[in-house]
């Protein structure tokens, strides 16, 4: 991942204008800023996200938007990929699901 440096105005704008300083930081790494824009549109407007494990024979996992949109995630080797997403009503999610995992220290 590309360092960079975090300069006086960033440290501002991160307590001032977040949105600002998040833009510019992205530019900085190489973030495709449409991309970016498109994502933080949709995602600001999410009231509830729930994670599900799949329970297809797929190791991999749903991230459900406001109990009503699922984007599902497959594993892909060493990462996940997204496989695409559905529509419809779906169960909460468990909030205790990161809770048994190891903190690499």
């Amino acid at each position: 991942m590309k360092k960079i440096k975090i300069g006086w105005f960033e440290k501002i704008a991160l307590k001032v204008w977040p949105n600002l300083a998040i833009r510019r930081l992205a530019k900085q790494i190489g973030v495709r800023n449409p991309t970016f824009d498109k994502t933080h549109d949709a995602l600001s407007q999410v009231r509830r996200v729930d994670l599900l494990p799949l329970k297809t024979g797929y190791r991999g996992f749903m991230i459900v938007l406001d109990r009503k949109t699922a984007l599902y995630f497959h594993q892909d080797y060493d990462h996940f990929v997204y496989s695409g997403f559905e529509i419809g009503n779906y169960e909460k999610g468990d909030i205790t699901i990161f809770d048994g995992l190891k903190t690499g220290e």
